[in-house]
């Protein structure tokens, strides 16, 4: 897989909010996006899913929606951020059984095709993390946007309660490209009232032995570090039961 470095600027960046606000931080001043065109995950279940675990587990959902950063590419099953998103929130007292609904080479598009699946899980939250593949194919914005908002009309219309995870594109795709591209997640994020981490890879991205040697995705450790950003971005929606 080609290394792909890009620009990623945050005017004041997150953590453990609500709405569309974000907590000041640094980040690095270059960080990657996931450039797989694969099918599928090794890690992900293919949709639909087969939920045989819903007949015995009664705990609430919370649905890790996207692509390969969602499903955990390159690293061993248990392995993902939604993993260590379940055990986090165990172990801080809340029972929600959390689903990886991660697909690699997912665009948005391959996002409102498998809205039906997500759904019919009935999700009492879904963590949204699409975008970075169509970038990297070029989609209009507008495509893009509109997929990414029938994603999140659709989830919010379902009672779920939905939380934004961004990702950025190489500056070579020029800046009004990114510019635009960047700003559909604040423009949801603001839109539907939704908590918004623009940068999932926070605090794994240019850390020794948090990324994989593609420098895109990141490895087991560094996928402990999302699960705490995303723990973070959830934790205001969710409650003890």
């Amino acid at each position: 897989m080609r290394q792909i470095r890009v620009l990623f600027i945050v005017a004041g960046v997150l953590f453990g909010i609500s709405g569309c606000k974000a907590h000041s931080d640094a980040q690095p001043s270059a960080v990657p996006v996931s450039t797989d065109m694969t099918a599928q995950s090794e890690n992900a279940a293919p949709f639909p899913l087969a939920d045989a675990a819903a007949q015995t587990d009664h705990r609430p959902v919370l649905v890790c929606f996207g692509d390969s950063l969602t499903a955990g590419h390159g690293t061993d099953p248990g392995q993902s951020y939604p993993d260590y998103l379940q055990a986090d929130l165990e172990a801080r007292g809340y029972s929600y059984r959390v689903v990886n609904a991660g697909i690699s080479g997912n665009t948005t598009k391959d996002g409102v095709e498998r809205l039906d699946d997500v759904v019919a899980l009935k999700p009492y939250a879904v963590v949204v993390e699409f975008g970075g593949n169509d970038g990297l194919r070029g989609v209009p914005i507008e495509n893009s946007r509109a997929n990414l908002d029938k994603i999140v009309a659709t989830l919010k219309a379902s009672g779920a309660k939905v939380a934004l995870a961004g990702i950025t594109l190489p500056p070579n795709y020029g800046s009004d490209y990114v510019n635009q591209f960047n700003a559909t997640y604040t423009l949801l994020a603001k839109k539907y009232h939704v908590p918004l981490l623009p940068f999932i890879l926070r605090g794994a991205y240019g850390v020794n032995g948090m990324m994989q040697s593609d420098q895109v995705h990141a490895t087991a450790a560094g996928n402990k570090i999302v699960a705490e950003n995303v723990l973070s971005l959830v934790l205001p929606l969710l409650k003890k039961q």
